[in-house]
């Protein structure tokens, strides 16, 4: 974890979040710590609604190009996934990942508590690659 936990921040204005949840005591350890990989999975999911979106259809993950937890995510935080296309290519899409973290008390504070960057590839009904569609006049 590369922060220190006075790390607050406030959500993305200008963003909506494609994914929203609040991590129950199963997702966690006996300390109360939410699994890395209960975390990994919702980042890979709130990835591909975007991908989908882009290729408008089915997508696979190919590549976790980076993957950073910055801050611990507890049982009854309100997770925020934003996520936003960052490159496009024949058949593949990039998308970059950021998680922030509602800690639910008194005071609420915001924290960002994970990033990522994943690759997806658009597939065809045989689960081949295809090509992502022309959409528009994009220049």
């Amino acid at each position: 974890m590369s922060e220190s936990p006075s790390a607050a921040t406030t959500l993305p204005a200008d963003e909506i979040p494609v994914l929203r949840v609040v991590p129950q005591p199963s997702s966690a350890n006996v300390h109360g710590d939410v699994f890395g990989g209960w975390i990994m999975s919702h980042v890979d999911i709130a990835g591909s609604i975007p991908a989908s979106q882009c290729a408008n259809g089915r997508v696979v993950t190919v590549a976790v190009n980076s993957f950073t937890f910055r801050q611990p995510v507890f049982i009854g935080d309100l997770l925020s996934f934003y996520a936003r296309i960052v490159r496009k290519g024949n058949t593949s899409v990039t998308v970059n990942v950021e998680v922030f973290a509602q800690r639910m008390g008194l005071n609420e504070v915001i924290v960002k508590v994970t990033e990522a960057t994943l690759t997806f590839v658009a597939t065809g009904a045989d689960r081949m690659p295809r090509k992502l569609p022309e959409v528009g006049n994009e220049s």
